[in-house]
C-alpha cells in the first residue's frame, strides 16, 4: 500500500469515528496521523480500519480505535505534559497518546508485547515514548507525578502507589470491573483522594499481577 493511501485511510478512520463520538481536534488529529496498521497483526491487516479489537496475541488484543480516541479524550488532555499508560498492547494507544502528550510513559506487563510495541515506536520515529516491562499496578516512581494515568485494562481498584503518583488534581480514566460489568470510570484527585464519575459501558482484558516473560 503506497504512503498517500496509508495517509488517506487513518484520515477516514477519524472522520468515521468523529460521526459516532465527537472528537476535539487534538484527538482526531491523533487518530489521523497515527498509523493504525502498523499495529494491527499481518493477518488481520485486512481490518485494521474496521472499528473493532483485534487480537494481537499473548491472549491480549487492539482496543478498537473508537475506544482508543473515546479514551484519550476522557482524559481531557488538553493543557497535560506527561501520562502514564498501564497496558501498552500493541502500542496504538500509547502511539496515540504520544501526538497530544509531551511526554508518554507506559508499561506492559507481557516482555513480547513490549519487545514487539518498542520496535513499532522506532520504525514511527515515536521518540517521546517511554516503556518499560513490569507490573502496572506499581507505577513508575521514576517519572512521578503524572498528569494523566490511564489503564488499557480492568481493574478492580486503582492501587494507591499510582494515586500517589498522580499529580494534584490530575486525572485516571480505567475500565472498573463492577457488579459482573466493566465502567469506564474517570477520576480527578481531591486531596489525597479520587472523585469518581461512571462514563460508559466497555470491554478490556483484566489488569494482572506480575511480569510475563
Amino acid at each position: 500500500m503506497t504512503e498517500r493511501m496509508t495517509v488517506m485511510k487513518n484520515a477516514r478512520l477519524a472522520e468515521e469515528i468523529n460521526a459516532k463520538f465527537l472528537l476535539s481536534d487534538a484527538v482526531r488529529k491523533a487518530i489521523a496521523t497515527t498509523n493504525r496498521e502498523a499495529f494491527v497483526p499481518a493477518g488481520f491487516r485486512h481490518n485494521a480500519y474496521k472499528l473493532d479489537a483485534l487480537p494481537i496475541g499473548a491472549n491480549q488484543w487492539i482496543s478498537s480505535p473508537l475506544t482508543v480516541a473515546k479514551m484519550t479524550e476522557y482524559l481531557y488532555p488538553q493543557g497535560a505534559d506527561s501520562v502514564l499508560e498501564i497496558g501498552c498492547g500493541s502500542g496504538y494507544q500509547a502511539a496515540v497518546l504520544s501526538r497530544i502528550f509531551r511526554r508518554v510513559f507506559s508499561i506492559e506487563r507481557i516482555e513480547p508485547l513490549m519487545i514487539e510495541a518498542k520496535l513499532r515506536f522506532r520504525n514511527l520515529g515515536l521518540g517521546n515514548i517511554h516503556t518499560r516491562t513490569d507490573d502496572g499496578q506499581m507505577g513508575w516512581i521514576q517519572y512521578a507525578p503524572y498528569d494523566r494515568i490511564l489503564f488499557s485494562a480492568s481493574a478492580t481498584h486503582i492501587p494507591q502507589k499510582l494515586i500517589d503518583q498522580l499529580s494534584p488534581e490530575g486525572i485516571i480514566v480505567a475500565p472498573m470491573e463492577k457488579n459482573g460489568r466493566q465502567m469506564i470510570t474517570r477520576f480527578i484527585k481531591v486531596g489525597a483522594s479520587l472523585q469518581a464519575e461512571e462514563l460508559e459501558e466497555c470491554e478490556f482484558v483484566p489488569v494482572l499481577n506480575g511480569v510475563q516473560k
